[in-house]
């Protein structure tokens, strides 16, 4: 590990492959950590890592330890992560409470765009970003991760934004924030395990190279973070409607309970999850292999022009 700063170690084939302008993709750890269950969260992890590596792209997984955040996860600790109670989920509200306090952590969305661009690595792909919640006209229950977006020049490879949020007021989010929502070879916003939400984007990209080239024209304008969005694999995609009737379900369920903020989302897709009789994992699986494939793809075209 080479320490970058009193808080970030890198490992070696990481920071060699920054120093070599090679491409590097970051990934986040709440899915090891918080959104998958046991195996089938570290047999996400490595499959991610694996399909990054086959398209010629270094693999950075992020996630905190002893007071450092790691870029760059060995396998050890990503079992780690996986299989251990009580660990932090941090964004950028937590990094510093919980680098001070040297607790484990895995970081979301925000917190894995964040770090990665603390590290200079520019792409990062996840599942689906987190967004405004329904009823946030009375919760203010709103992401981290927007508006982390519009702060942090990073790109993010998401199968868009998780079916359980208010979808149209997410994108109206987005908007106001600035950061440009692009369709990968679909004019529609994905809805996670769903490949189509009947929300229509302004901009549609259909090769990698028109990507790197609106990521490096963003970033040298001063500009932050953007986001593209691949629609699940077809063979993989749920039916909508049971998927939105088990949604229903575990809302009304999650407010009985009081479950709140942060807690809100891994509650509902675990309930999704268990409506579905597993079959909502075995689509987040693929969603998060197929995002970490494209994502790969960007960051080759952006660093290789290939």
């Amino acid at each position: 590990m080479e320490q970058l700063s009193a808080y970030i170690l890198c490992s070696e084939e990481v920071r060699t492959a920054l120093n070599e302008k090679r491409p590097v993709v970051a990934l986040e750890s709440t899915v090891i950590a918080h959104g998958l269950p046991y195996p089938s969260n570290i047999e996400a992890a490595q499959a991610m890592e694996a399909a990054i590596r086959a398209e010629g792209a270094v693999p950075a997984t992020i996630g905190l330890h002893d007071g450092h955040i790691i870029v760059g996860l060995t396998q050890d600790e990503i079992v780690r992560l996986g299989t251990t109670a009580g660990v932090q989920k941090v964004s950028r509200r937590d990094l510093a409470v919980t680098l001070a306090t040297k607790k484990p952590g895995a970081t979301t969305v925000a917190g894995t765009v964040l770090c990665a661009s603390m590290a200079g690595i520019r792409f990062f792909a996840t599942g689906g970003i987190g967004g405004v919640h329904r009823g946030a006209e009375a919760s203010m229950d709103i992401s981290a991760d927007l508006t982390e977006l519009s702060r942090t020049p990073v790109l993010v490879t998401c199968a868009g934004a998780k079916s359980i949020l208010d979808l149209d007021l997410t994108l109206e989010y987005l908007e106001t924030q600035g950061v440009p929502v692009l369709g990968w070879q679909t004019d529609e916003l994905p809805a996670f395990y769903v490949r189509s939400s009947g929300r229509r984007l302004a901009q549609r990209v259909d090769d990698a190279l028109t990507v790197a080239a609106i990521a490096r024209t963003q970033w040298e304008c001063g500009l932050k973070g953007l986001i593209v969005t691949c629609p699940i694999p077809e063979e993989y995609a749920l039916n909508p409607q049971p998927l939105e009737d088990a949604t229903q379900q575990a809302l009304r369920l999650a407010r009985e309970q009081g479950i709140r903020g942060s807690a809100t989302t891994p509650f509902i897709l675990s309930h999704v999850a268990e409506i579905t009789a597993g079959e909502s994992i075995e689509a987040n699986k693929a969603l998060l292999i197929n995002n970490a494939t494209q994502g790969a793809r960007f960051a080759r075209a952006y660093y290789t022009g290939a």
